[in-house]
């Protein structure tokens, strides 16, 4: 009230935000407009004092503390009390992220491309700034308007080179554009290659409903493996286990199929689910189409069938369109195939791992951008016949139930409202 008079009912918020300030910054400020303290009051006794002057507020061996009161005319009374917030440890990243994204909106076209040029620009002078805080500053600090960009890029040599087309309206593998509008909830379940080493941890331990989900999902597939997954996702991984396939699958599945429960409970519930290969498996399981008993067994038995595979092949991505890829593709006709269309500008090529080595050497040479998946075996090829007979006999008790959810599948560009995800159905999806 000494600093900014009366503000009636946000008397109290002003108060917080003027004590915050003193805990942040460790100082007691002074009263204002009282030179000195009233003698109705007897200052000696107790610990009270009125500030005439502001002073510093010492670090001790506890936290800062400060109570705030506020007094509504009606009667109302309020009393809190603050404490000074921990110290954060300002950690340098010892592993750049394979992948940023640079968020970038506008009210228009060509403010978006207008947008581009100058966030290039202040990239390019400020050759400290770290392509993770640009990204960070770029999503934290900025409004966001109806039409949108994100640029990909493990660099900010490839992140400059992605606004530059962006702002030249050029396509670009590493570029998605569009326009916000107001419509339904797709949840969207992506495939292997999307892992990492701790991913679940922190929501584990902040989300009741994921940890919850996690925990079904782990008793679920303690009937077919012989690992157990929750070591395996909150304790980093120390045996290295995320380095199979039969291990990698069952988890992305239970991360994805846990994550779509935190969501639910956020109130965020799905108009429709759609998977990218073995992502279909959660999608299915979170539109109900399978249960998830039979969703641990799909995904459990599925991937150890695929270790036969292992070490016979991998998979590439091309940041090129499936037409513009075939050509290329020529050169090895029994080694190489197109695998799955991602996007307009984005397609992964499945087959041998000599032959995705000379492709990569050719696409180099072309400038045209591509990546290893982290698989060793040749998904969604001719190799996965070599296990068909194998998944009909492992997959044979799964029981499909009509999706409750609509279910988009990629296998057959339908949505489906059937009971039709049976042992085939999961043999072709990998196929």
């Amino acid at each position: 009230k000494s600093n900014i008079g009366h503000t009636m009912a946000a008397s109290g918020a002003a108060g917080v935000i003027k004590m915050v300030l003193a805990l942040r910054e460790g100082i007691l400020p002074q009263t204002l407009g009282v030179d000195t303290p009233t003698s109705h009051v007897d200052w000696s006794q107790g610990s009270v004092e009125l500030l005439t002057e502001q002073r510093p507020w010492p670090e001790l061996e506890r936290p800062r503390r400060a109570a705030v009161s506020s007094f509504g005319i009606s009667g109302t009374n309020a009393h809190m009390i603050l404490e000074q917030a921990p110290e954060q440890e300002e950690r340098a990243d010892t592993e750049a992220p394979a992948n940023v994204p640079w968020v970038v909106s506008a009210k228009s076209p060509s403010a978006l491309r207008e947008q581009a040029v100058r966030l290039a620009g202040f990239v390019e002078r400020n050759p400290q700034e770290s392509a993770g805080a640009v990204a960070a500053a770029l999503v934290d600090s900025r409004e966001r308007f109806d039409h949108r960009a994100v640029v990909l890029g493990s660099g900010r040599a490839e992140l400059l080179a992605g606004l530059g087309a962006l702002a030249g309206s050029d396509a670009a593998g590493s570029v998605v554009t569009g326009e916000a509008v107001t419509g339904r909830t797709v949840f969207v379940f992506p495939g292997q290659g999307s892992q990492w080493v701790g991913m679940a941890a922190g929501l584990f331990e902040a989300s009741p409903a994921f940890r919850a989900r996690l925990e079904e999902c782990a008793r679920a597939l303690s009937a077919y493996t012989d690992w157990d997954l929750l070591p395996v996702l909150l304790e980093g991984d120390p045996e290295g286990l995320l380095g199979r396939v039969d291990v990698i699958q069952p988890a992305l599945w239970a991360v994805m199929v846990s994550l779509a429960e935190a969501w639910r409970s956020y109130g965020v519930v799905p108009d429709a689910v759609v998977g990218h290969s073995q992502g279909e498996i959660a999608a299915a399981v979170v539109s109900g189409a399978l249960s998830l008993e039979d969703g641990a067994l799909v995904v459990a038995l599925r991937s150890r069938a695929i270790i036969a595979l292992a070490g016979r092949g991998g998979m590439l991505s091309v940041a090129l369109p499936a037409d513009a890829v075939r050509p290329y593709l020529t050169r090895w006709p029994n080694d190489l195939g197109v695998a799955t269309v991602n996007g307009p500008s984005s397609t992964v090529v499945s087959g041998t791992d000599s032959a995705l080595d000379e492709l990569v050497a050719v696409l180099d040479v072309d400038g045209v951008r591509s990546r290893r998946i982290a698989v060793d075996y040749a998904s969604h090829s001719p190799h996965v016949e070599s296990i068909q007979d194998e998944l009909a006999r492992l997959l044979a008790p799964v029981a499909p139930r009509v999706p409750e959810i609509p279910f988009y599948s990629t296998v057959t560009n339908e949505v489906v409202d059937s009971a039709i995800l049976d042992a085939g159905y999961w043999y072709r999806n990998l196929r």
